[in-house]
């Protein structure tokens, strides 16, 4: 007795054969492959709007009121007073600006001029790459924070001169690292084709190497800009830094600290916190954009 097989079954075994995913079809939006990266970059961009408006809707923030002082966190003043009476919250706004501003320069900084040695270190060699490899290292032989410290107090604590010593402490990070790219693409067949063509060497350095050499050194500036935030509060909680009656954070935390042993913990705690979180985002953004592409 036989039978006849039913419609679309041949008897035989059959396999599933799923349909090959490329790499564009699975591709994850941008915040679930990188939620760190929109999380540091929605902290910084509140940063920046509070340091672009913040210090026109908030009082001055060294107006002294004695008869509000060590209030705690009100709908008043919502960072509470100091010892001086002064609003908590209104400094640290001031602040926002001058930090977010000063780690932003610093990095800037020293890419610009770290990136510029490094191509011409590494472009050149010879003689040239040698005596600044050779400075780097004694540069490098001491941490940043203790370089920017010793530089502050040699040239003294003004703001203009906290930022060159701390740029001064971060220039070799860039230096090393641009080299190090400019070795590998110095020996690329588009520089053979631009000295062929009758470019310069310093023509083929800055115009055809350098601006292939800088993606690592917009990275290392995201983190150089957190780290020269946590050294510039750093300096001002020692005392070498930035001054009072200054509102900067590390200030605010130095002039905050010994209030917490009495209770008074709001005038350190929330400028330390906005030092953490600046810090954490900058920090979130350059290891993010460390890894693949985005777009």
């Amino acid at each position: 007795m036989t039978s006849e097989p039913l419609d679309g079954f041949t008897g035989g075994e059959e396999r599933f054969v799923a349909p090959e995913m490329t790499a564009q079809a699975v591709r994850l939006p941008l915040w679930r492959r990188k939620p760190l990266l929109i999380v540091g970059l929605v902290i910084l961009s509140i940063y920046i709007v509070v340091g672009i408006f913040g210090p026109f809707m908030v009082d001055d923030p060294r107006a002294t009121d004695p008869a509000n002082f060590y209030q705690g966190p009100s709908a008043d003043n919502l960072f509470g007073t100091d010892k001086f009476g002064r609003d908590v919250f209104a400094r640290a706004v001031h602040a926002t600006r001058l930090d977010i501003s000063i780690g932003v320069v610093i990095a800037v900084l020293a890419m610009v001029v770290g990136s510029t040695i490094g191509v011409i270190s590494g472009y050149f060699g010879g003689t040239t790459d040698e005596i600044i490899m050779r400075l780097t290292d004694v540069v490098l032989a001491f941490p940043g924070f203790v370089l920017a410290l010793v530089l502050v107090a040699a040239i003294g604590n003004s703001v203009p001169n906290v930022v060159i010593a701390v740029t001064v402490a971060y220039i070799p990070y860039f230096i090393r690292l641009t080299r190090a790219q400019v070795l590998a693409e110095r020996e690329l067949e588009y520089v053979d084709g631009a000295r062929l063509a009758g470019n310069g060497r310093w023509r083929i350095a800055f115009r055809h190497v350098m601006p292939n050499s800088l993606g690592p050194s917009f990275v290392q500036a995201a983190l150089v800009a957190g780290w020269a935030i946590l050294t510039v509060a750093g300096l001002a909680f020692l005392g070498v830094g930035i001054r009072p009656p200054t509102a900067e954070w590390g200030v605010m935390v130095a002039e905050g600290a010994p209030d917490i042993i009495t209770g008074k913990w709001w005038t350190a705690l929330f400028p330390g916190g906005m030092i953490v979180l600046a810090a954490m985002a900058f920090q979130f953004i350059g290891d993010e954009f460390g890894g693949e592409e985005y777009i």
